[in-house]
């Protein structure tokens, strides 16, 4: 990593997301499922509960689970890895997420269709008077439902069997906030954390997944009125350039200014809720000061 050619505030953005240069697949792999198995048995769990998309984070989340709940069984204990498909209605790329699903080999596999309970939320939504602003802004806002009633069901399992739920976020999402607050940025334990896209892919291909499956165009797949829409078109840049970025080389100036913009602007999806005794420059001391004495009103 060129360190002493970059910017400050990337260098920052690199260290507080954690990312991983030295680079070995074969010790991630360990590494991650240690991880996994460790969670597990230190917190008296039964369950890892990842959902499956069809998508190569979801793929290579899911190994690391197989593997993970392999290794707490051979240390004596019972504990299952649970898939959970989770579509609107039809998804158009059922069949990669059925061949994933066939792939990892989970101990139990749960089907729950999201899509009488997120038509049911937009249309209390809507009965109570909440309008939007055109059909594309209607469209977001249930995309980010569909993602939260994802993890409300996921989490309803884990509920029930004393399970962990397993995220699939890694460095490159993180970077650009690609993920819903509340919805798939939920969850109990990151394995992909520190990541980039390129190192995902490579787990991937050191599993031994088919390359047609690690190197599928990544798509969210939240908006029906674009299905299976690229998540570089969103983005407005490739993961090329994020995984570049993130390695501590240089992308170019309109590269970075989006990759910037998006780090910054999805802060708040990173960290615990904000309150009022939060480190806020713009707040000055005093003020805080004069809200933690007794009221002048007060008895």
């Amino acid at each position: 990593m060129e360190t002493d050619l970059i910017p400050d505030e990337q260098l920052k953005i690199v260290q507080e997301l954690k990312v991983v240069h030295a680079f070995n697949s074969a010790a991630e792999i360990v590494r991650r499922t240690t991880f996994l198995a460790d969670q597990v048995i230190n917190h008296d769990r039964c369950a890892l509960i990842l959902g499956i998309s069809g998508g190569v984070d979801s793929m290579v989340a899911g190994y690391l689970a197989h593997n993970a709940i392999e290794r707490v069984r051979s240390r004596g204990r019972q504990a299952d890895f649970i898939a959970v498909r989770l579509p609107y209605g039809v998804q158009q790329d059922e069949a990669d997420a059925q061949q994933v699903l066939s792939l990892l080999h989970p101990n139990q596999i749960m089907t729950i269709d999201i899509k009488p309970a997120t038509d049911a939320i937009v249309n209390g939504l809507q009965q109570a008077g909440l309008t939007f602003a055109d059909p594309a802004h209607q469209d977001l806002v249930i995309g980010n439902i569909k993602a939260r009633q994802r993890m409300v069901v996921q989490y309803g399992i884990a509920s029930a069997v004393k399970g962990l739920v397993v995220g699939t976020d890694h460095a490159a999402e993180a970077l650009m906030g690609f993920f819903t607050k509340y919805g798939d940025g939920a969850c109990d334990v990151a394995p992909l954390s520190g990541l980039i896209k390129q190192q995902v892919r490579q787990l991937g291909l050191a599993f031994g997944a088919p390359e047609r499956l690690v190197m599928k165009t990544p798509t969210a797949d939240l908006e029906s009125l674009s299905p299976c829409r690229p998540d570089e078109e969103v983005f407005g840049v490739s993961y090329d350039q994020i995984d570049e970025f993130l390695k501590g080389n240089r992308v170019d100036a309109a590269g970075y200014d989006i990759i910037v913009r998006h780090y910054r602007a999805s802060a708040h999806k990173r960290g615990l809720p904000t309150d009022p005794f939060a480190a806020d420059p713009s707040v000055p001391s005093h003020a805080v000061e004069d809200m933690r004495a007794p009221h002048a009103d007060a008895p």
